[in-house]
């Protein structure tokens, strides 16, 4: 059931890395290295961190995944982008999924709360990080006007929290998810914005 969640988070990732693809008009290869780079680029990060082999190595099924996602996008991605909205909730469900999970790791290899919360964020965003910089865009870690990396954040300081109470195992994973996952749909749904520097108008 782990292994099949992240697989889940890696698909619906690897969609949204797909698509950017084809708003960049690359070709198939550049639509397969951003769905590989947004799917598992916060996992490897964090692993190579954690100076552990990173667990997109050890099964093919997370080299897979991505590459069925691509070959969805590359067919019928006018449809995939008329549902998006329903994706970006499963998208969201992987963040969720990601930090905890991400956070939890980091704290069985021995690293402080604050430290584990970090590496959970990172195992959140870092893909789309590293996705939008392959595509030439402002990193949505550093320009979180639609609360992406604050519900990672709040999601990975309470596994974190969790933990270091002695609640472990999944059902904190999940209540932590839960609550990264709450807040970025709330963010969606009502158009809940980080604040810009004080007197800078918003570009919209």
């Amino acid at each position: 059931m782990p292994e099949l969640l992240d697989l889940v988070g890696i698909f619906v990732f690897a969609l949204s890395g797909a698509l950017m693809g084809v708003r960049k008009r690359l070709d198939v290869v550049g639509m397969a290295v951003l769905a590989e780079m947004t799917a598992l680029g916060g996992g490897v990060v964090r692993d190579l961190i954690l100076n552990v082999r990173p667990a997109a190595f050890q099964s093919v099924g997370y080299v897979l995944v991505p590459l069925a996602a691509t070959a969805i996008v590359f067919f019928w991605h006018p449809h995939v982008a008329r549902v998006m909205p329903a994706v970006l909730v499963f998208d969201a469900a992987g963040l969720g999924l990601f930090c905890a999970v991400g956070t939890l790791k980091a704290l069985e290899y021995g690293l402080s709360p604050l430290h584990a919360t970090l590496l959970g964020v990172t195992t959140g965003v870092g893909g789309g990080m590293l996705r939008d910089v392959l595509a030439g865009e402002i990193p949505t870690l550093l320009y979180d006007r639609q609360l992406y990396a604050v519900p990672a954040l709040l999601g990975s300081a309470m596994m974190a929290e969790l933990s270091t109470l002695g609640l472990h195992g999944w059902p904190a994973t999940l209540a932590s998810a839960v609550v990264a996952f709450g807040l970025r749909v709330a963010a969606m749904r009502y158009k809940l914005r980080a604040p810009l520097a004080r007197g800078v108008p918003p570009s919209e």
